[in-house]
Order: C-alpha cells, then sequence, then structure tokens
C-alpha cells in the first residue's frame, strides 16, 4: 500500500540540517533576545550581517524586506539597503563545466574565446566576455550551480521559521508574512530562470524599439539555456562614471530613462525592476544601453489604470482621488479598510509633497508613504506596488546623483502627458467600446435567465432549497447585470441623441455641436463603465 506523503513536510525533512544551522546562526546573533520583546531586538547591523552570514536566498529576501518600510523600523531598513549582491566570483573550472553541460559542446568548440576573468559576480550569476567564432562579442551570463536545491531547501526553512513565528507571536499574524515568503519565492524562481530573462529582453526590445536613444542587447537564443544566457556584449560605460566626464550629456540621458520606465509600465505593464548605474551604460554614441533583466515586474491593465488615475491624483494634490485609486490597486480586503482615517493620512502625505520644492518630489518617496499610510489601515498591499515603489526610488536615487540640478518632475510631467493622451487615443477607445459591446452581448443574454430561475423558483415556492451563498451570488449577479444594463442604456442613448442632433437640418448649426458633445459624453460614459466593470471584476477574483 502506497504511502501519501505531505510534500510540505517531505521539503521541511530535506531542510531539516539547514534549518539547524540557520537557528544556530540566529543565536549567535543574539535573535533569540526578541522573544522577550522589541527593546531586546538585535541591532540593525546584527540582522544585516545575519542575512549575510546565511547567504544567497537570505542576503535576497533581506532586499525584499528593505523595501517594506511598513513591517521594520527606518533604522533597519537603511542597514538592509547596505546588502550587497555579491559573492565570491566561481572559478574558471566551474564555469566551463556549467556551460558546456547546458550547451552540450566543449567551450573551445562553442567560443572563439573565453574570458577566465568574469565582469561581474552576483548572487545567482556571473557574466564573462567571449567571441563567437563569427566573430560576434557576446557576454555570457552563468547561472552558479545547485541553485535551484539550494533555494528549495531555504524557502522551505524560511516558511517554517515564519510559521513559528506566528505561532509565538500571534499579532504578527497581521503582516501576512507567509504571503511575503511565498512571493519572494516566486520572485527568486522567476529570477533564476534564464529563459524567463530572455524572453522579457524581446519584449523590452520589441516595446521600446521607437527610442532612438537606447539600445537594449539582443539574445543569441542558440547559445542560451534556463541556466545560461548569452547577449550581444554591450561596449558602454556606467552612467555614474559617463555623468563625471560628461555631465553636458545628462539631460538627454535621463529623459531617455524616464521615458523608457514609463513607457513600459503604462503600455506594456512590465517594467525594470533594478535600474542602478551598473544596469545602464552609456554608448560610445551617447545611447543609453540596458542591461540584467532578471528582476523585472508586471502590472494588468486594470492594475496600469488604477495606477495612472494615482499617479495624477498625486500630482495634483487630489486625497480623495488617491486614495480611491490606491484602493483600486488593492482591491482584496479593501471593504474593510477605515476610509475615512486613510483619507486623513493621505491628505497629509499630499499636503507633505506640495508644501515642498517641486525639485525634490520624490515619486517613490510619495509612494511608500501611501504603503505605510495603507499598510496601518489594514490595506492588503500587492507585492508589484512595493516593487515598483522600490523601482522608482533606485531610479531618482541614480537620476539625482547622475544631475543634482536636473528638474526629473519636469521629466515626469512630460512623459505622463504623453502617455495620457494616448490613453484616451481614439484607438484606445474603440478597443474599450469594443469590450463593451460584447460585454452588453454577454449580459443580454444573462440576465433574462437568472431573473427567469429566480421568479420560477418564487413561484414554485422552492426559493428556500437555495444555499445562502448561491442566492447571494446569483442576487449580485443580477444586481450588476442591471447595473451595467442602465449604465450601457445611458450610455447609447447619448450617442443615439447626439446623432439625431447631427443630422438637423444645416441652418441649426448649434445642433450640430451638441451632438458632436453628446457622441463623446455617450462614449466617455461607456469607457467608464468599461473599466469599472473591469475593476469590479478584479476585485471579486
Amino acid at each position: 500500500m502506497a504511502v501519501m506523503v505531505d510534500p510540505e513536510k517531505s521539503s521541511l525533512l530535506r531542510a531539516a540540517p539547514r534549518l539547524m544551522q540557520i537557528l544556530r546562526v540566529l543565536v549567535r546573533h543574539k535573535f533569540l533576545g526578541a522573544l522577550r520583546g522589541k527593546s531586546h531586538w538585535p541591532s540593525p547591523k546584527e540582522v544585516r550581517e545575519t542575512f549575510e552570514e546565511l547567504g544567497l536566498t537570505f542576503l535576497k529576501f533581506g532586499q525584499v524586506l528593505a523595501m517594506r518600510r511598513d513591517l521594520l523600523p527606518d533604522a533597519y531598513i537603511d542597514e538592509l539597503e547596505l546588502l550587497q549582491d555579491q559573492l565570491p566570483a566561481l572559478g574558471i573550472d566551474a564555469v566551463r563545466a556549467k556551460v558546456e553541460d547546458e550547451l552540450g559542446a566543449p567551450l573551445t568548440k562553442l567560443f572563439a574565446s573565453f574570458g577566465e576573468t568574469p565582469l561581474g559576480s552576483a548572487t545567482i550569476a556571473q557574466v564573462h566576455e567571449a567571441t563567437l567564432h563569427d566573430g560576434r562579442r557576446v557576454a555570457v551570463k552563468v547561472q552558479r550551480p545547485d541553485l535551484e536545491a539550494m533555494i528549495a531547501t531555504d524557502v522551505a526553512a524560511l516558511a517554517y521559521l515564519v510559521s513559528l513565528m506566528e505561532k509565538l507571536f500571534p499579532r504578527l499574524i497581521a503582516l501576512d508574512l507567509p504571503v511575503l515568503v511565498r512571493e519572494f519565492a516566486n520572485s527568486l524562481n522567476r529570477e533564476t530562470d534564464f529563459s524567463r530573462e530572455a524572453h522579457s529582453i524581446v519584449v523590452f526590445r520589441t516595446a521600446l524599439a521607437d527610442i532612438h536613444d537606447l539600445w537594449i542587447p539582443d539574445v543569441v537564443a542558440e547559445y542560451s539555456t534556463g541556466n545560461v544566457l548569452t547577449m550581444e556584449f554591450s561596449d558602454g560605460e556606467r552612467v555614474d562614471i559617463y555623468a563625471k566626464l560628461h555631465p553636458e550629456a545628462m539631460p538627454r540621458s535621463i529623459n531617455t530613462l524616464v521615458r523608457l520606465m514609463l513607457q513600459t509600465i503604462f503600455e506594456e505593464g512590465l517594467f525594470h525592476a533594478d535600474p542602478h548605474p551598473g544596469n545602464v551604460l552609456i554608448l560610445p554614441d551617447g545611447r543609453l544601453s540596458l542591461l540584467d533583466f532578471g528582476m523585472t515586474g508586471e502590472l494588468d491593465e486594470p492594475m496600469r489604470d488604477s495606477l495612472t488615475l494615482l499617479l495624477e491624483a498625486v500630482v495634483k494634490g487630489d486625497a480623495r482621488g488617491a486614495t480611491e485609486a490606491y484602493l483600486e490597486m488593492a482591491p482584496q480586503g479593501s471593504e474593510k479598510v477605515n476610509r475615512a482615517a486613510l483619507l486623513v493620512d493621505i491628505k497629509s502625505v499630499l499636503h507633505d509633497i506640495h508644501r515642498s520644492d517641486m525639485a525634490d518630489v520624490s515619486i517613490g518617496d510619495a509612494f511608500d508613504s501611501l504603503l505605510r499610510a495603507g499598510s496601518r489601515h489594514g490595506v492588503h498591499n500587492p507585492g508589484e506596488f512595493f516593487l515598483l515603489t522600490r523601482t522608482f526610488v533606485i531610479l531618482e536615487s541614480m537620476i539625482r546623483e547622475l544631475d543634482p540640478d536636473h528638474d526629473y518632475m519636469g521629466s515626469f510631467r512630460a512623459e505622463i502627458s504623453r502617455l495620457t493622451a494616448q490613453h484616451f487615443s481614439l484607438a484606445r477607445i474603440k478597443d474599450k467600446t469594443g469590450k463593451l459591446a460584447r460585454e452588453m452581448e454577454r449580459l443580454m443574454n444573462d440576465a433574462p435567465g437568472d431573473t427567469r430561475r429566480v421568479l420560477r423558483r418564487i413561484a414554485e415556492g422552492d426559493l428556500g432549497r437555495f444555499q445562502a451563498p448561491a442566492v447571494e451570488a446569483l442576487g449580485g449577479r443580477i444586481s450588476r447585470n442591471l447595473e451595467r444594463l442602465t449604465g450601457a442604456i445611458i450610455s447609447a442613448a447619448l450617442m443615439v441623441a447626439g446623432g439625431l442632433m447631427i443630422v438637423a437640418p444645416k441652418d441649426a448649426g448649434w445642433h450640430h455641436n451638441v451632438g458632436q458633445a453628446m457622441i463623446v459624453a455617450g462614449i466617455a460614459w461607456a469607457i467608464i463603465l468599461t473599466v469599472n466593470t473591469m475593476r469590479r471584476d478584479r476585485g471579486r477574483r
């Protein structure tokens, strides 16, 4: 008879030796003192040194915690931000074995030359310069051996520790630490999948093809796998070093950085989540070269719409609009949030922003303040928003380092204006209207049937056989369908009335103008109805 084994227990058993090692490190760094209360926490420096000693997975987890100012005091966050994404370099023999195993041929057959000294060495991989036999210069990113097994073991140990902490300190349950660990594990798995990174490079190259001041090295697919990534070589200089030699070139480079960041966020729902100086080079011809797409973030369309509204409200100082847009970005459990108290906090955040010199305003800091305010009032912030906030903080920090006098907000506002105009373009209106038409067709087909089923049950006296959740769900569905139908009728009425006005006699010119205005209002109403429907559906999911 086969014995069923719980996968979680099995992974924990495999992680037991590593767990004991982790516990010994925690004891040595005085973490057990935290059991006696906050006043006995280890020092921020001790916490950082603990993560460094525990190795790759915990170093990465420390970097994730550094994004969560809503969880830890500033002193700990500041110290965790010092964690370096570096490990000692692999020897050339280990690199050769990895490359040959992945690509299935001897190194000398694959490459005409292969640099033994890495260009850079980080926690997950290191990069070597090489030359293909056809003469092309390439950069080869090689993943460290046995990474997958090590990460799985460490994540199992980390999940157990978090579960244990919640049992010892029940108040920690409200922080959703197991969710944080799951999101971290998913992020780390994505970052270690070089096939995914290769796909991201292709997507970014396509999305940013019209930015002529930017070049992204292409993937050499035939020399790439899930653990080895070969790309065109970028013969550029780090942007921070280049800025010291060519300060006059920085306004152009910064405008390009802002444009590429916002364009990918709002048009593709994808963003480079680690835009530090080491990943941004300046080519000899002055173009930017963007590297390392291992850490990227994704935003679905409803979240992008909400983010657009949030940024607009932050820039305008509209606290109520910012609150609503922010809650739309984090719909899970938002109905339980004290909106009035959250609104007061967000008003305070926006007041501080607009009281400052606009040149000193930071979108990253503004988002960070919103996240803290939301966490205080029970908002379950999506992981993507934390990553996006960190991205803006890194980007803004780099821009101020490159050119302290640059009007970053001016560049930001110009690009937001361009994207907003595009957001309400005729093509987008047509797309939204098409979606509305399909939604209308669906609800017109569904609503009568739903209504007939309820009325038949009432007439037969069988309504009591419905389970309460089913009645609630069906009632909600009918209510939503009626709401959509009412909105669609209003939209259609405006457009039809506008059309009739336009075909009025020519001597009544004002009819034509009023008719056009009514058609535009009808289309706008249709778009608003569609967007609100998508947001509510997303919130229910």
